[in-house]
């Protein structure tokens, strides 16, 4: 239920010093019903669709105080703009450097490399923050023997 999850990061919001006002809730509901990705501009322009009065300083103001909580995290999806979504749809991005296609990859993807660094280096990544860059498929079909040189 998107009503109950919007009403647990309202008293996430509340327990932590932070106001759960009207604007946070329609800014945390717009976020629920995303089907994708989305930059604070696009966040913004959803939220005003319905709610104009509501200001890109505090859609900006209100991600980054769910952020602090570890309710929702940005990433950057190639040279774009940081785009945000909910902490708990846990997943890793594939960008195609020639299209532009992203897919993400489900986060147990990139397990083996992840306990590979910590047992290696002790260094244990945090990989939601980042995006892998390469080829699609349908790409990697168009170039010379279908592989990029290195």
């Amino acid at each position: 239920m998107a009503s109950d999850r919007v009403e647990q990061i309202l008293a996430s919001l509340r327990k932590n010093g932070g106001r759960a006002s009207t604007p946070r809730r329609v800014i945390i509901e717009t976020l629920l019903d995303a089907r994708h990705h989305l930059t604070v501009e696009e966040l913004t322009t959803d939220v005003q669709a319905g709610h104009p009065e509501i200001h890109l300083t505090t859609v900006y103001r209100t991600v980054e105080a769910l952020e602090a909580l570890g309710i929702v995290y940005h990433v950057h999806l190639g040279h774009g703009p940081a785009q945000w979504h909910l902490a708990d749809d846990a997943h890793q991005h594939l960008v195609c450097q020639s299209c532009g296609r992203v897919v993400e990859a489900p986060d147990g993807a990139f397990a083996e490399l992840r306990d590979r660094l910590e047992g290696d280096f002790g260094f244990l990544p945090d990989a939601r923050h980042f995006a892998v860059v390469g080829w699609c498929a349908e790409c990697r079909s168009r170039l010379p023997g279908g592989t990029p040189s290195r």
